[in-house]
């Protein structure tokens, strides 16, 4: 599904928060975060994504990086699809190692 759709969807917003509340590995790349942002969830981690995201994850708090593949306790983040071997890599080693810290604030599903 779209990012951008995806962003405005109350039901995707309060799915992922509560996967971080839960402390269960995210992945996101390309677009994605833009759902991270509108989810409250970027404020002081470090990640990365397709350059056009990057001042929205900024405007909510988050470290931006140009880098393949970001992880912050659980939190897996790549660019784009060239990032792809990285990110799937890494993603896959996150979720071998299981529930992560729970998440910061601002990471509670809304009603």
């Amino acid at each position: 599904m779209n990012p951008d759709k995806l962003r405005q969807d109350q039901d995707a917003i309060a799915f992922v928060q509560n996967f971080f509340k839960a402390g269960k590995p995210v992945g996101s790349i390309c677009h994605g975060p833009v759902l991270l942002v509108e989810a409250d969830l970027v404020r002081e981690r470090k990640l990365t994504s397709y350059p056009s995201v990057r001042s929205d994850i900024k405007c909510r708090g988050g470290d931006v990086v140009d880098q393949e593949v970001v992880v912050d306790e659980g939190l897996v983040t790549s660019r784009g699809p060239d990032d792809l071997p990285a990110f799937c890599a890494k993603i896959v080693e996150e979720f071998a190692e299981g529930e992560h810290r729970v998440a910061r604030a601002g990471a509670t599903a809304s009603g």
